[in-house]
């Protein structure tokens, strides 16, 4: 298995980065969080794992070793291979995953795109058992958290165009410590600037 790749950043597409390693740029797939921590022309290290199949040999990186496991743990489910399993990583931070997995979290589960409930029932059933409930999130204060509709929108926005839930919401918080009165575009805005993909 190729444990993990170093080097310059050659390209950053839409689902993958090449990586320039020993003059080969190798193609590895990425989730959007990842590649939003990348730059073209800098070095980068990913944990990396090797999928083979009998017509394709492909390359999966995470920025954190975490990640990694949590993507090849999820494969182990019948019915799961690793679209689906880079999905779930892309859509649920490591922390996110493992409670509702803890937690039987049917409705978290099916926000990834391909796991329906029968899907998410059986990620449950399957891994409960093989993952460490996360220590529970300090409470933020409720001006930021709570009773805030613009808030979840914005969230919600950000989870649907790839970013993992606690990075959404943690740049979220941050705009409205900035604007507490900001609409949710200008949020949107501030919170894409403040995760590295503002246009």
């Amino acid at each position: 298995m190729i444990h993990s790749v170093r080097g310059e950043v050659l390209e950053i597409g839409l689902d993958h980065v090449v990586v320039e390693v020993g003059g080969v740029g190798l193609a590895v797939q990425a989730t959007p969080a990842t590649l939003a921590k990348l730059r073209r022309g800098e070095q980068a290290r990913l944990a990396t794992t090797l999928v083979v199949r009998e017509d394709s040999l492909t390359l999966f990186g995470f920025a954190e070793a975490a990640e990694r496991e949590l993507f090849l743990l999820v494969q182990t489910v019948s019915g799961i291979g690793p679209r689906i399993a880079l999905a779930t990583i892309a859509v649920l931070d490591p922390d996110t995953l493992r409670r509702a997995l803890v937690d039987g979290d049917i409705t978290t589960l099916t926000r990834v795109p391909g796991i329906g409930r029968k899907g998410a029932e059986r990620l449950v059933l399957e891994l409960r058992d093989k993952v460490d409930a996360p220590e529970a999130p300090a409470l933020l204060p409720a001006s930021l958290n709570g009773g805030n509709p613009r808030r979840d929108q914005v969230v919600e926005a950000l989870v649907g165009l790839g970013f993992t839930a606690k990075p959404a919401e943690g740049a979220v918080d941050a705009a409205l410590a900035l604007d507490a009165e900001a609409d949710a575009s200008v949020l949107l805005r501030a919170a894409l600037s403040r995760l590295g993909r503002a246009r």
